[in-house]
């Protein structure tokens, strides 16, 4: 594992090292926050938009979950990639899928709105941001120490949604009413473009470059391999994945709730969304750092899976009891994007699992990631009809609290027993290496 000691530009830590973000990466975040806001504009309207034009509830359910399959795919495959070509080719592939497909999604699908053409160019766009993020996340976690790779990864978790769909979404309220609902996706063309230019033109850490692995079949079947081969990494992307599932679902059905059911405009609707990742990006460094102290294991856990179980209740019943009360539906989003933060040690523990194999327990996370994307439209589409909104509600809550569970079996290779004919020193045991956290 590399280290990002400020020793190279003097004795003194530079701010951001005190402030847990690796001081070479820095620009990788600045980079990364303004790609996602480019990638989050779309976020809080592009369903109501298309419904508006005409495509049934169903129809933008597919196309968000075509483009969700996709993502999976390319998050699955970042970890892998970044060990053949290394982090930095890794992102500059998603870029450049991004704004193509991006180019072609606007000028000859949304434009005549032609469903086929969109259907096609945004499912493959999602191949884009996975590739560009979850790249920049393997370039982290191999070169930031471990003792301070919890509050490193709230840092890209802080900028990822900071992004997807905070700014995002304020971004496009500020937007819309000046120039439109279509031009504001050209607009986010040019976010994505700068973000991107500048992480990767601004970063010259040298494990951007690092191949670590020479074989892309095999690196690549170790990244489903270890999956049970060690039991433990695969538990790990079904927790990840059912992290961001009802995030992902809430997209495609929440706008139309608050709006339609309980009386929101669509601005004050991107308020409150806004306001709802607001609070996740906050909690986002907070969980960073609480989850390094407390142990990560139990942060995922509680603060995460059982925490985002009754937040979830809390952003459905609330404001169906209340009406259009803006305080009110600001204050239970707020409280579920802060619980939602609650996994965010997920991504310093996973690669912690298997030290051996960090690039293919990557992969997992990351697929798991993708994954979400996917099965949150997915859920929506196949359950909306028979169930409604309330039972999609409900669905969620048993995904969160399984999730919870599961998390509680993630321990770390130092925590387990040691093989019970092994008689170690009692020297040997108490010495722990500082980087691990405790209470996981």
């Amino acid at each position: 594992m590399g280290s990002t000691s400020p020793t190279r530009s003097g004795p003194s830590p530079k701010l951001t090292d005190r402030l847990g973000i690796p001081h070479p990466l820095a620009w990788g975040f600045l980079g990364l926050l303004l790609f996602m806001i480019g990638d989050g504009v779309e976020s809080g309207y592009l369903s109501p938009y298309l419904t508006d034009h005409g495509l049934s509830t169903q129809r933008v359910a597919l196309l968000l979950s075509a483009y969700g399959i996709t993502a999976a795919v390319a998050a699955w495959a970042s970890g892998a990639l970044s060990e053949l070509w290394g982090p930095r080719r890794v992102m500059w592939t998603g870029l450049g899928i991004w704004g193509v497909c991006q180019v072609l999604f606007l000028a000859f699908g949304v434009v005549a709105f032609n469903y086929p053409v969109m259907l096609a160019t945004y499912t493959l766009r999602g191949f884009g941001y996975p590739l560009f993020a979850f790249g920049f996340l393997v370039w982290i976690t191999s070169s930031t120490p471990q003792r301070r790779l919890g509050a490193a990864v709230g840092w890209f978790w802080f900028a990822f949604t900071g992004g997807l769909p905070t700014l995002g979404s304020l971004f496009a309220k500020a937007t819309i009413p000046v120039v439109g609902q279509y031009v504001t996706l050209w607009l986010s063309l040019g976010l994505v473009v700068l973000g991107g230019a500048i992480a990767l033109m601004g970063v010259r850490e040298p494990h951007g470059t690092m191949r670590t692995e020479g074989r892309p079949v095999a690196t690549l079947l170790k990244s489903i391999t270890i999956i049970w081969q060690q039991p433990k990494i695969g538990i790990g992307g079904v927790v990840r994945a059912i992290n961001t599932a009802p995030e992902f679902g809430f997209l495609v059905f929440l706008p139309l709730f608050f709006t339609k059911t309980i009386g929101f405009s669509l601005g004050s609707w991107l308020t409150i969304l806004s306001a709802m990742f607001t609070s996740n990006i906050i909690w986002n460094l907070l969980f960073g750092v609480i989850g390094d102290k407390l142990g990560w294991r139990r942060t995922v856990a509680y603060c995460g899976g059982l925490g985002c179980a009754v937040s979830t209740l809390l952003l459905y019943y609330v404001p169906l009891a209340t009406g259009a009360h803006m305080g009110v539906a600001i204050l239970v989003s707020v409280l579920y994007g802060a619980t939602l933060a609650g996994y965010v040690p997920l991504s310093a523990l996973m690669p912690s699992l298997s030290p051996e194999h960090k690039g293919a327990a990557m992969a997992v996370l990351n697929l798991g990631a993708g994954l979400s994307t996917f099965i949150g439209p997915a859920i929506v589409g196949l359950a909306i009809g028979p169930f409604g909104v309330a039972g999609i509600m409900w669905i969620f809550v048993t995904l969160y609290v399984v999730s919870a569970v599961l998390a509680l079996f993630l321990r770390l290779p130092s925590e387990d027993p040691a093989p019970a004919t092994v008689q170690q020193p009692t020297a040997g045991r108490d010495i722990t290496p500082p980087t691990e956290p405790v209470g996981s």
